[in-house]
């Protein structure tokens, strides 16, 4: 126990201890630090909608097995149907994000494959290359230089290289070059590209379909990966896949395998989500016009680091310190942001991490922003 209370004690005198924060009432705090991208989950009403059928009210709320084992399947059959209508290859579901990373690239890639991962991927994309035990290597963020000169060293020296990267970046929601990647896949022999879309579905692309579904380079994208804890209100995760990528996964995905499935009403709940949210261009919109907002006013406050307008923004910070006394002095103001700090990010760029909603107004950002001045001034 006692080398438990150390690290714990290490991890204290750093600022990097971390707790579970205490539930804010909703009317007192803006929550910039929610994922509720298009504001669906504060919106009572689509629930009430949702269970105002009474065939809904009998849906199960416990799988009570693996989707291997279950006994019903009509639930996650439709939901697998609909997204493979939209995304024109069939789908499958997982538990989670992270469960979707670790089982499908820990299935995927072997000793005879190469994963070649951006810097900043998210941590379960990490711990699937650390189960895949394959080789892997990092190019540096967004750097397609780099990239290519990876592979132009590796060419021939495995049977099949795996690309991965994201469309939106979680911590600093930047974008991927998608059309930059396909081409370096299609140069590169036995490669396969895989996008993860977690911070995209619901908030980007034509009905929210995500950054890959409208590039023009889509074909090239073997492995498109999407969460529904997001911008979806709900839980759980899918892949678009070839057919013979979902049979295998089926086969060999541990974590899809041995872990007891969704709840039917969830698979259900993400179906009725869906069918709105192909509809909220409008609040895409909004939730854009919102970005380029905050960003004309933190970019002056991070000169050394460059901002994108996106429904995800760094305040960079430098130290876990600053980051925290920050956070609670906004959350004083009435501001729900919270610290991110190492190992979630490099050393030296521990920041805050600001999430928008397409409930918010430009007062609210604006509210933000000048409590961030006011608080940067001091």
């Amino acid at each position: 126990m006692k080398k438990y209370a150390d690290i714990l004690d290490s991890l204290r005198l750093g600022g990097n201890l971390r707790t579970i924060p205490e539930e804010c009432v909703a009317e007192a705090v803006t929550d910039f630090s929610s994922n509720d991208y298009l504001g669906l989950a504060a919106r009572p009403e689509v629930q009430e909608e949702f269970f105002a059928d009474p065939q809904r009210r009998r849906i199960p709320m416990t799988s009570s097995a693996s989707r291997l084992l279950s006994a019903r399947q009509r639930e996650y059959d439709a939901l697998e149907r609909r997204l493979g209508e939209l995304y024109g290859r069939p789908c499958l579901l997982m538990n989670s994000g992270y469960h979707a990373n670790t089982g499908m690239i820990a299935a995927l890639a072997d000793s005879r494959t190469l994963i070649v991962a951006d810097k900043l991927v998210h941590a379960s994309i990490i711990d699937g290359i650390v189960l895949s035990k394959a080789p892997f290597e990092r190019f540096r963020h967004n750097d397609l230089g780099h990239l290519e000169r990876i592979l132009a060293k590796a060419a021939g020296k495995y049977e099949s290289v795996l690309i991965v990267a994201e469309s939106v970046y979680s911590m600093d929601g930047d974008r991927a070059d998608i059309s930059g990647l396909a081409a370096l896949r299609r140069r590169t022999p036995g490669a396969m590209l895989y996008i993860d879309e977690a911070h995209a579905v619901g908030a980007e692309g034509p009905g929210g379909l995500g950054l890959c579904r409208a590039s023009e380079c889509y074909a090239d994208v073997d492995v498109i990966v999407g969460t529904f804890g997001k911008a979806f209100a709900s839980m759980g995760a899918f892949c678009a896949v070839l057919p013979v990528v979902r049979d295998y996964l089926v086969n060999r995905s541990r974590s899809l395998i041995f872990s007891t499935a969704l709840p039917p009403i969830t698979a259900e709940w993400t179906r009725f989500l869906l069918e709105k949210i192909l509809l909220m261009d409008s609040e895409r919109d909004h939730l854009r016009q919102l970005g380029h907002r905050l960003r004309e006013s933190l970019q002056p406050l991070s000169p050394d680091f460059t901002i994108t307008p996106s429904h995800i923004q760094p305040l960079v910070l430098g130290s876990a310190e600053k980051a925290v006394s920050f956070s609670r002095r906004l959350l004083d103001a009435g501001l729900k942001v919270l610290p991110i700090r190492t190992p979630t990010v490099p050393p030296g760029t521990e920041r805050l991490r600001i999430s928008l909603s397409a409930a918010m107004t430009t007062a609210d950002i604006d509210r933000l922003a000048n409590e961030i001045s006011r608080i940067s001034a001091d």
